[in-house]
């Protein structure tokens, strides 16, 4: 059972619902109901009650054709529109996504495999991410200049993303600048690397571009760290706190070496001693999906199930990667399972799409997801099956919609921190 079908099933209190409950009544909603929301919401589920940004981006409204359709006709539709378009259009679909749209893509995977993916694709001329908005900026940027990236649905976003922008990270470089000068020690290293998990704009990768800089994932955010040291005597690692604190822990860096950089706060909320003390300094920013994991779902797990493999995303709090048996991406994750001996029983830390969809994949193992309530990513989720069939129905007629473009002046900086994320292998 799809996630989308249990939350539904839940919402009408039907026969074989699932007995867990939903995080919010509206995820059985379709997601145009929110497109024309007097201000940017991020919709329902994990990141519902995150601020959206004025500057988030709109989805206008979804032709009526589209919003009324049947879940038949809309996959007759794909389906026809695919065929029709062969080997001119690539989907590319992240592991967060919905089975009914997910089952379309040519190419499934994590950001960072998605970003591979993007630059290898250049006999297509549009490239349809369903995925968020950074991740369509990424492969705008990684692809030819002739193709055109698409986000089927404009409002899908990311808060994380949405927590550090350019303007506060610009001016905690300038503070930090002022603080410890832009000269090199004696080794060669700069004062400060600017590390960005490819959750983030564009803009963010070009500025780490611009700085001596790299984007990493969660794939090979290790691999990014030993880099930055290597060049840097420290590193400002921006949006994903835990992320950060969670690699550099397990590199050895201490906590105390590792300040937490608030942007709504004079001096980050920190002080210089502390900062001239840091290895790693940490913006305040996290993932809602992943901060919903805790410590006391890790024990009930090992309660319910003794013996069971507990893995968690690294972007969840240290305290559950600490209680958890392993952490890695999500690319991770699937691997571990694929390699199990039959039988084996896992507690998941990570969207429910994908641990749900892990589960069907595997049915001689036993895995489910550590938080009971169905509460998937609020973005990923405003991706739908009618949002694809109109921009792909789109390309048919020769009408690129929602095209996903990042001005020059942006990629190519931008360009410049995103190759040096490619060429370090996790």
């Amino acid at each position: 059972m799809s996630v989308t079908t249990a939350i539904q099933l839940i919402s009408r209190g039907e026969a074989g619902a699932p007995a867990v409950g939903t995080c919010s009544p509206n995820l059985a909603r379709d997601p145009w109901a929110f497109d024309a929301l007097p201000l940017p919401d991020y919709g329902p589920g994990a990141s519902m009650h995150d601020a959206a940004p004025p500057a988030t981006p709109r989805q206008g409204e979804l032709p009526e054709a589209y919003r009324t359709a049947p879940a038949e006709e809309l996959d007759r539709r794909i389906l026809a529109a695919k065929e029709a378009l062969g080997d001119s259009v690539v989907i590319l679909g992240h592991f967060y996504q919905r089975d009914e749209v997910v089952k379309y893509a040519d190419f499934v995977g994590d950001s960072y495999q998605l970003a591979r993916a993007a630059t290898e694709r250049s006999s297509a001329e549009a490239i349809i991410f369903c995925g968020v908005h950074f991740m369509a900026e990424t492969a705008d940027m990684l692809s030819t200049p002739q193709q055109a990236v698409i986000l089927p649905n404009l409002a899908a976003g990311c808060s994380m993303a949405d927590m550090a922008d350019i303007d506060s990270v610009s001016e905690c470089w300038d503070q930090l600048t002022e603080l410890f000068g832009s000269e090199p020690d004696a080794s060669g290293r700069q004062p400060v690397i600017p590390v960005t998990y490819m959750n983030s704009s564009a803009a963010l990768k070009g500025f780490c571009g611009e700085h001596g800089g790299i984007v990493c994932t969660s794939s090979n955010a290790a691999a990014v760290l030993e880099w930055a040291f290597e060049r840097g005597q420290r590193v400002l690692f921006f949006p994903d706190q835990h992320l950060g604190r969670n690699t550099a822990k397990a590199m050895g860096v201490p906590l105390e070496q590792m300040p937490m950089w608030n942007p709504r706060k004079a001096w980050g909320g920190t002080d210089e001693q502390t900062l001239r003390d840091s290895r790693v300094i940490l913006w305040h920013g996290f993932c809602s999906v992943h901060k919903r994991f805790t410590v006391e779902q890790i024990e009930k797990a090992r309660a319910d199930f003794p013996g069971v493999r507990v893995i968690v995303h690294p972007e969840c709090p240290m305290p559950v990667v600490d209680a958890a048996d392993e952490s890695g991406s999500t690319d991770y994750i699937r691997k571990a399972i694929d390699a199990a001996a039959p039988g084996s029983t896992f507690a998941i830390g990570t969207e429910i799409n994908m641990v749900n969809r892990l589960a069907a994949q595997y049915p001689e193992h036993t895995i489910f997801c550590l938080d009971p309530v169905i509460c998937p990513c609020s973005t990923m989720y405003r991706i739908h099956p009618g949002y694809l069939a109109w921009v792909l129905e789109g390309l048919v007629e020769g009408r690129v919609l929602n095209r996903i473009t990042v001005p020059d002046s942006v990629a190519e900086p931008a360009r410049v921190a995103l190759n040096r994320m490619l060429a370090v292998q996790p």
